[in-house]
């Protein structure tokens, strides 16, 4: 998904332009959030483990509590990488909302809009399919329809849609309301055969019974860890319409730029505090994707992109993020690739023979060559105008 173009009432400073490294064609891009979507895959193609190895090579009380927030929380709870999968999702709806915008001015119809909409969302969904629903193992009883992240993705996207185009940021706010009270309702009063109503367990919920009777056969869950979907649709298209109502703000020409920021910073407190409220009632489940996780996690993207937007945006220090830049203009490209393929395998070809005698380290080694060789890849993509988009 890539950002359209977006005027700003404040321009760079000029010896920050200066500095900033040649761009793409699209000269009225909202660089923020092509370094905020790149800051993002950085932890997902091998940011993460890199974080991991070094608190495995240097063993401290401070190294070890940093490498725990590279871990997904069993169940209840939330670390800092449990942020990765909603700050996407939100990025997806403030793309959204930019990319609509920008095509009703252009005169283009609701049914234009809808047809090509559907037509992305498929895209994604036969490409979730490939990276984590085993599609190019060819064998029906492998295959896992609705297991990936991109296809819960394309569900929050085509909805976040609907809504989007058929409401103005009130309604938008409205819907995002009644999807979450509507899911914290189905999931406390649906009964669940031998487990009962309101039963929040990773065997024992809702959400996961609707999958299992949807999917049959398809269904799967790795070591009872797995995702929720169908129920859980409603807090995906809420995450993407976060993202829009922030790209509401971001448009807005009632509000200067430091007042935007001021707007996200407040939004995004908002959103966390309430999300605390609800967590009394309803546990913040990222595998469940319950109606506290979203406010809470929403809330988080929200400073992200506020911090994002004012230094990169508003203030003009570009040079810093053009190294995430190059990984967000092409971030479904990597996602894919990493998906495909283990990189450690191609950097082991160049430092393999080190790694027996540099002792716990030979993990950080592994993962800085293997993020070079991608960022590399992403370079000659970058520069040669290569950009993936559906």
């Amino acid at each position: 998904m890539t950002n359209q173009a977006i005027q700003f009432e404040k321009k760079a400073p000029a010896a920050a332009r200066r500095a900033t490294p040649r761009q793409p064609p699209a000269s009225n891009r909202l660089l923020s959030l092509d370094a905020l979507r790149g800051f993002d895959m950085l932890w997902i193609i091998g940011g993460g483990e890199l974080v991991t190895g070094l608190a495995k090579a240097w063993p401290t009380p401070f190294s070890q509590a940093v490498a725990r927030q590279f871990e997904h929380v069993q169940w209840a709870g939330l670390h800092a990488f449990d942020v990765i999968w909603p700050l996407f999702m939100f990025m997806v709806g403030v793309s959204l909302c930019l990319s609509l915008t920008k095509r009703r001015k252009n005169g283009e119809t609701h049914a234009a809009i809808y047809s090509h909409s559907i037509r992305r969302a498929v895209i994604l969904f036969a490409l979730g399919m490939i990276a984590q629903g085993n599609l190019l193992e060819f064998n029906l009883a492998a295959i896992h329809p609705f297991y990936s992240v991109l296809g819960g993705i394309a569900a929050g996207y085509l909805i976040a849609t609907i809504v989007t185009l058929n409401t103005r940021p009130a309604g938008r706010a409205i819907a995002i309301g009644i999807f979450l009270v509507l899911y914290w309702i189905l999931l406390i009063t649906i009964p669940v055969p031998g487990v009962g109503r309101g039963v929040l367990t990773s065997t024992g919920n809702a959400a996961t019974y609707i999958d299992r009777i949807i999917m049959g056969r398809f269904y799967f869950a790795p070591a009872n860890q797995a995702n929720t979907w169908f129920l859980s649709y409603l807090g995906f298209a809420s995450s993407v319409l976060l993202g829009v109502l922030a790209g509401d703000v971001l448009l807005s020409s009632r509000l200067t730029v430091m007042r935007k920021c001021l707007a996200l910073y407040a939004m995004g407190a908002g959103l966390i505090a309430l999300g605390l409220v609800w967590s009394l009632w309803l546990p913040v489940i990222k595998l469940l994707w319950t109606s506290s996780f979203v406010l809470i996690t929403g809330g988080i993207c929200c400073f992200l992109l506020a911090t994002f937007y004012l230094i990169v945006d508003v203030w003009g220090y570009r040079r810093w993020a053009f190294p995430l830049t190059v990984i967000g203009m092409n971030a479904l490209a990597i996602y894919m690739a990493t998906n495909l393929f283990d990189f450690r395998v191609l950097a082991n070809v160049f430092v393999g023979h080190l790694l027996p005698r540099i002792g716990n380290w030979d993990v950080v080694l592994t993962q800085v060559v293997a993020l070079t060789i991608i960022w590399l890849i992403l370079y000659w993509m970058y520069r040669t105008r290569s950009f993936v988009k559906l």
